[in-house]
């Protein structure tokens, strides 16, 4: 594990983390999600951090909190599918815990369903299902 590391995402990072995103399936044209939005989050008490391959500083992994001053909402846990299965969740998972624990917020994430190996990290990391009820959303407010 002591050639991964997780550090604070940067403005330049942009264009890997959105390959990340793509690659892994939470990347999607539709839900807007661009470097503007980002740094707007991240001015508004978010944070966002990459989990990169210290031998070749190759961003391999992404976790993104906005904050609304209740509560965090982590966004966008993804790691390429080729460092699957590597125990490296733990890794960025235990940053992202870090995180959580110094702003004192409830945190709260959406994960599929039938995404088991997802659900199951975030039980292992103290996260329960949080009930019977359905999404909704506004993509386009035009």
């Amino acid at each position: 594990m002591c050639d991964f590391i997780v550090r604070d995402f940067e403005s330049s990072d942009f264009e890997d983390v959105a390959f990340v995103w793509n690659e892994t399936g939470v990347g999607n044209a539709k839900r807007g999600d661009n470097l503007q939005v980002i740094e707007r989050t991240l001015a508004h008490g978010g944070a966002f951090f990459v989990l990169c391959d210290s031998k070749s500083s190759k961003i391999i992994g992404t976790a993104w909190f906005t904050n609304d001053s209740r509560r965090l909402y982590l966004h966008h846990f993804a790691i390429l599918s080729s460092y699957q299965g590597r125990g490296l969740s733990h890794l960025l998972m235990e940053r992202c815990m870090e995180y959580v624990k110094q702003c004192g917020l409830q945190v709260k994430l959406e994960v599929h369903v039938d995404n088991e190996i997802a659900r199951n990290l975030y039980q292992k990391y103290g996260f329960s299902r949080l009930g019977d009820y359905d999404v909704f959303i506004i993509r386009d407010v035009k």
